[in-house]
């Protein structure tokens, strides 16, 4: 299944973003545990990929080529499983299993586990390493594809993802696209505090990476954003989508709380409300 051509109904998109965040934290309700607010600060980023940018197809997961989105960021599969699910991968229903073992939805990605699901993560700083791995046996291969790998802005001061943005730039990795989540804030507080990693955009150029810098919100600079990456040669991409963690539902915005705790019966009523009336504005 190719990308989409042309531009994508963008009033749908911004309700789809909306029910996919209800989705996501009916999903962690149930499962009672789970991380709501890195979940909810990358829908659009996913949305980007799996209703436009990424080849993909859910009735062939294994279509060998087929392009790739690696999560880095493997705390935040609650988003990626509902993702799939919509996308047909997978029932829905069995969205209810998260983290209920024998599930295959795990609080941590597994690869294959469901299809769809391209690498195991969840610790952190490795999926970048993966992504260039990947890139550089397609080019053996003489496979054309993309590769995307979406990782938090937190985890990227893990010094294994500058020594693979160091290897994609040598080897000329136009493959891979390198998306960051910065969403503010990581498990125990802004990230500005705990570790700065500003001027973000900045570094990813002095590593030779074709960077591009948008609010990770807006699904029209999503979309754009991996268009111009695609036209990109003899260079790896940067996305640096400047986001909110817990976006959507105001108790959990910028919240570091929210990092790592299910909402309670009367806290995700309250959330789906709040997502409810943005819904209703979009009409």
């Amino acid at each position: 299944m190719p990308p989409v051509e042309g531009r994508p109904d963008i009033t749908m998109l911004r309700r789809l973003a909306v029910d996919l965040r209800q989705d996501i934290l009916r999903t962690i309700a149930a499962a009672g545990s789970g991380h709501p607010g890195g979940s909810l600060s990358m829908v659009e980023l996913l949305i980007g990929l799996y209703w436009h940018a990424l080849r993909h197809d859910p009735a062939q997961p294994f279509w060998p080529d087929r392009d790739l989105f690696l999560l880095s960021k493997g705390h935040g599969c609650p988003a990626l499983y509902v993702v799939l699910a919509a996308r047909g991968y997978f029932p829905k229903e069995e969205l209810r299993t998260l983290r209920r073992y024998p599930t295959r939805l795990q609080g941590h990605p597994e690869k294959d586990s469901p299809p769809g699901v391209e690498i195991a993560s969840g610790s952190l700083g490795q999926g970048l390493s993966m992504a260039n791995g990947i890139a550089l046996a397609d080019r053996l291969d003489r496979r054309r594809r993309r590769i995307f790998c979406l990782m938090g802005d937190g985890e990227i001061q893990e010094g294994q993802v500058w020594e693979a943005a160091m290897t994609a730039h040598h080897h000329k990795l136009e493959a891979v696209c390198a998306i960051v989540d910065a969403n503010q804030l990581q498990q125990n507080g802004p990230v500005a505090q705990i570790q700065d990693i500003e001027p973000l955009a900045d570094k990813w150029r002095a590593f030779g990476w074709h960077t591009l810098e948008i609010d990770g919100h807006d699904i029209v600079q999503v979309i754009d954003a991996y268009d111009k990456a695609q036209t990109v040669k003899g260079q790896p991409q940067a996305i640096v989508a400047r986001t909110v963690k817990g976006k959507g539902v105001s108790f959990m915005e910028l919240n570091p709380a929210w990092h790592g705790v299910a909402p309670k019966p009367d806290e995700l009523e309250k959330a789906l409300s709040e997502l409810d009336a943005a819904k209703a504005k979009l009409s």
